[in-house]
């Protein structure tokens, strides 16, 4: 118990309103340091994930697939689970704030994507590696710092990417499926490791898979609950806002609790700024920096503009046929209990597929950041025992009561954005040439 409060308070303060501030006041920053570039180059952006263009030679994956096994990690239970706390805590303003934190956090994570490639290396095995802890080492000068991010991310991995979530779809099919949980432990640890075992090119090419499939299946699912019933949607778009500025349905009726809640849910969806989808970028194949940055930019629209909000435009729309009610349930119960309500019959089933299907992508998309975390820790002699320890990890999960190792993954997810941020703040004038020699090479004609 003594632990498990210390890790509570350690986890306060973590996410606490600092933590926020530094974490949204980065991409803040990077917004005006960069002119405003996430709005300005968006539809370039999308171009370079969906159009057609040269292969380039550098890297391990395509564009599209680093961008698929980013948004593996990042869209999941946050987007469904989370939204609902958000709302309960938070009240429907916090809808609001999760929007504004993925509008400047577009700005952060096309940062890290710009510094992940630019600082990326050749490992012993071919492969490229990246991230937080390449560009702090070889940017900043400070080994110190990477091997901090480094060791914070393995240990992170261990909880939010692989337990937590294994737990989370242990339950959700136990709950809708009446299955038991050592017979869903047996089926995700094996389909996890047929794919972990293979590498980033097994991973990715399973994440351009699922999330696509999974990712449009829940978007039609929440859409047509939103066309099904457009009476509700102008009043729930209006009380998104209004409600962002005066608290109202907010735990204890404060605006602060709004904002709290969508910023810190949003963050915990998107991942702007906790250092992890770096890692994924720094494999992509690309011929400038910039470019993987507008790729990765990408990912935080999708993920909290698209999905995020889908949950939470359809979560209000409930509150206000409750009477302006959350009730008594919250997380992924809620979100299941108003989708079936408002699309009967089909609107439950679609969130528990889509919890089943996120959670496991997110197993496949962390698998490569903590293994990319604990080989620049330990060298790349360990990734084998790594990926045997993260998939016995997989099935613990789906066995074991997880209140404590949820503690340690929010903590020490929390906990890698401290140098993450430091680093892309101080590197912030390396992200800003690499922007302006994109621009220039692009209209000279040497780069498309």
């Amino acid at each position: 118990m003594q632990l498990q409060s210390l890790m509570e308070t350690l986890s306060g303060w973590v996410w606490g309103p600092y933590m926020l501030v530094l974490i949204v006041g980065t991409g803040i920053f990077l917004t005006f340091r960069l002119l405003f570039w996430q709005f300005r180059m968006l539809p370039l952006a999308f171009k370079q994930v969906f159009g057609k263009h040269p292969q380039h030679k550098d890297g391990d994956i395509s564009q599209f697939a680093s961008l698929m096994t980013a948004l593996s990690a990042t869209i999941g239970t946050g987007n469904i689970a989370g939204v609902a706390t958000a709302c309960v805590l938070g009240g429907p303003g916090a809808v609001f704030w999760m929007w504004m934190t993925a509008l400047f956090g577009m700005a952060t994570k096309y940062g890290e994507g710009v510094l992940a490639v630019k600082y990326r290396i050749k490992n012993e095995n071919g492969e490229m590696s990246g991230g937080p802890m390449y560009y702090i080492e070889r940017g900043l000068k400070w080994k110190w710092l990477a091997l901090i991010f480094a060791l914070f991310g393995t240990l992170a991995s261990f909880g939010i990417g692989s337990s937590v979530q294994s737990n989370t779809v242990a339950l959700a099919v136990e709950n809708s499926l009446g299955i038991n949980t050592w017979m869903t432990a047996i089926i995700i640890t094996v389909f996890s490791a047929l794919v972990i075992l293979g590498g980033i090119k097994t991973i990715s090419k399973a994440a351009s898979v699922i999330v696509p499939i999974m990712a449009v299946a829940y978007i039609i699912g929440g859409l047509a609950i939103i066309l099904s019933n457009l009476a509700l949607v102008l009043p729930a778009l209006k009380m998104i806002v209004s409600y962002a500025f005066t608290g109202e349905a907010a735990l204890g009726g404060a605006v602060g609790a709004a904002i709290r809640y969508g910023v810190a849910r949003g963050v915990f969806s998107n991942e702007a700024g906790m250092g992890s989808a770096p890692i994924a970028a720094a494999a992509a194949k690309t011929d400038h920096p910039a470019r993987q940055g507008l790729v990765s930019m990408t990912g935080t629209f999708i993920d909290t503009i698209i999905v995020c909000s889908i949950t939470g435009i359809v979560l209000v729309m409930g509150f206000i046929m409750a009477g302006n009610s959350f009730g008594e349930q919250t997380g992924a119960v809620l979100t299941i209990s108003v989708f079936d309500q408002l699309l009967p019959g089909v609107g439950g089933w679609v969130v528990t597929f889509g919890i089943i299907f996120f959670a496991y992508s997110t197993i496949l998309g962390w698998s490569y950041y903590g293994e990319k975390c604990a080989t620049y820790l330990l060298g790349e002699k360990f990734v084998l025992p790594y990926r045997l320890i993260y998939i016995a990890s997989v099935f613990i999960g789906c066995v074991a009561t997880l209140d404590l190792v949820w503690l340690f993954a929010d903590t020490f997810n929390g906990l890698m954005a401290v140098p993450n941020l430091i680093a892309l703040l101080l590197l912030s004038g390396v992200i800003a040439k690499e922007s302006k020699d994109f621009i220039a090479r692009r209209k000279s004609g040497e780069l498309y």
